[in-house]
């Protein structure tokens, strides 16, 4: 079985490789895109390939809009199931150029649906984004809280491509589960995040920058947590479900399709985020408070419930295990 990993030098992407390739045959690719440094990115594919179970990872260079290059990979390999993590992120760059999210989360993702019928996929695992919620009041996030309002075009290209992938399953019966990430940090992680911006800048003696007055609440989840959940999640093809008139739950379906949240399950105000980075760095941040930026939501914060019934996943990592681990990371891979 070769499982096909998009976005493998991808911060999500490199963490679930490193967890697959243990016990499979893993097809990664990546376009290494300039949206953060390519270096970082470059850097995760050599740890792969270096990893004592490399004989089981294949990387190519490949862009998912380039469907001729997608469909030769698909001949050359035995591809049984997706995971796909490739896309355009950031919720601030989609307000410069929403272009880049139509090309690389639409059109690429609508290219692997047709691969995928084509090829009689066995499941297929979409990442899609807590960002779909939009800025609800009431939480704990359910699977089965309306997802019918996103608030910035990154959201809602993501949830575009949710409303495709059921479309697919149910036309063609493909198996597919989607997985809505909230605030995944850790080791590896992307320079515009704000784990890895505020400790770059605590440590150079620069101001950071903290929007909504520090006011965030966020569900933070470790990523080799995130990690875990999708390695226990490809092994569990997803089944119809019996419908009635009366079952309203946007989360399950009469097609082989679902969709869950993989979060911390516990919500963190932002400054107790940072004052847990200030201990680890024995240093004080300068804090530049602005307000709340276009397109932010104020809070978030998921109900992991329903994964752990189902696949028996419960987030481990406490955030100052999981700031310490990047922060020791962090020194290490800049010295």
């Amino acid at each position: 079985m070769s499982i096909l990993v998009t976005g493998s030098a991808g911060f999500i992407g490199f963490h679930t490789s490193i967890k697959l390739i243990k016990k499979y045959k893993v097809i990664g690719i990546d376009n290494f895109n300039d949206y953060y440094d390519v270096k970082l990115k470059k850097a995760r594919i050599k740890e792969l390939k270096k990893n004592k179970s490399k004989k089981n990872f294949i990387f190519y260079k490949l862009d998912l809009t380039n469907l001729n290059s997608l469909k030769s990979l698909f001949k050359k390999h035995k591809i049984t199931k997706i995971i796909h993590l490739a896309a355009q992120a950031g919720v601030r760059h989609s307000l410069k150029k929403p272009e880049d999210y139509v090309d690389n989360n639409i059109i690429a993702t609508f290219n692997l649906l047709e691969l995928s019928k084509k090829y009689k996929i066995k499941h297929l695992v979409f990442a899609s984004t807590s960002s779909v919620y939009g800025n609800q009041i009431k939480m704990p996030f359910m699977e089965s809280t309306s997802a019918s309002h996103p608030i910035q075009f990154y959201a809602a290209t993501k949830r575009s491509c949710e409303l495709m992938c059921h479309s697919y399953s149910h036309l063609y019966k493909i198996p597919i589960t989607v997985l809505r990430f909230f605030t995944v940090y850790g080791p590896w992680g992307r320079p515009d995040m704000a784990l890895f911006d505020f400790t770059k800048k605590i440590l150079e003696n620069k101001k950071i920058n903290v929007f909504n007055f520090g006011n965030h609440l966020r569900d933070f989840t470790y990523v080799e947590d995130v990690a875990d959940g999708v390695s226990k999640i490809i092994k569990k093809k997803p089944q119809k479900v019996k419908l009635n008139l009366i079952n309203n739950n946007p989360s399950i379906s009469d097609a082989p399709f679902k969709i869950y949240n993989i979060g911390g399950g516990k919500p963190v105000k932002l400054m107790n985020y940072i004052r847990e980075i200030e201990i680890n760095l024995s240093r004080k941040a300068k804090i530049n408070f602005m307000s709340l930026q276009k397109g932010d939501i104020k809070s978030t914060y998921c109900s992991t419930k329903k994964l752990k019934k189902e696949i028996n996943y419960i987030p481990k990592t406490s955030i100052k295990v999981g700031i310490k681990n990047f922060i020791d990371w962090f020194k290490e891979y800049h010295k």
